[in-house]
């Protein structure tokens, strides 16, 4: 399986704020997108994930494919853990959460309802939706927020795990994973200029 992005210049507000961008990620990799807070990664992702649409240019690959976490951990403050999960996991046609629990050590915390969790907790509970999607490609917008070093460790862990079975990884993150199978794109050389269709710079917005 191949995730393949070509030429693609993505808009926010109207305008083209990356232009260009072109990688290929391929099964069993991951790839580590950085650049300066507004520069667009959010919007490259977005866009990757079939949220929004491109001004120019192509991503091949994805479709049906993708699973996406951006900063909301999208729980149901209501709803316990094990039915959080369980509630994402039919939403994809699955039904196993034991894996997710394990993974992001949540056994102990199953029956709780996840509005009572910590911030760093429910970002663990949020990432463990991943594992119940069946989706080979995770698209990641700043995972780590409100995680420990510990938490952090284990969730690299479980991208390695993933991409081990044969899934793949599009991560912006400011922090280095310590993932051997990554590679690192910094988006910065993208930055859209004035003689971008549709023509503003993005300085705006950095």
């Amino acid at each position: 399986m191949t995730l393949a992005v070509t030429n693609l210049t993505i808009i926010r507000g109207g305008l083209p704020v990356l232009a260009d961008v072109s990688f290929v990620l391929e099964t069993g990799q991951a790839l580590i997108l950085r650049g300066p807070n507004g520069v667009g990664k959010t919007t490259l992702l977005r866009t990757i994930a079939g949220l929004q649409p491109s001004l120019n240019g192509t991503v091949a690959g994805a479709q049906d494919q993708i699973a996406y976490a951006a900063h909301s951990d999208g729980l149901k403050a209501m709803l316990s853990v094990t039915e959080n999960l369980t509630f994402w996991a039919e939403v994809f046609g699955q039904s196993d959460i034991s894996n997710a629990l394990k993974a992001f050590e949540l056994e102990n915390l199953s029956d709780r309802l996840a509005g009572t969790l910590s911030a760093g907790q429910k970002r663990r509970l949020g990432l463990a939706r991943l594992l119940v999607t069946g989706r080979p490609i995770w698209v990641l917008d700043e995972p780590t927020v409100s995680l420990d070093t510990a938490s952090v460790a284990m969730f690299a862990a479980a991208v390695e795990a993933h991409l081990k079975s044969g899934g793949m990884a599009l991560i912006a993150t400011h922090i280095d994973l310590g993932i051997e199978q990554a590679n690192v794109l910094d988006v910065t050389p993208f930055i859209a200029r004035n003689d971008v269709a549709m023509g503003s710079s993005v300085e705006a917005f950095l």
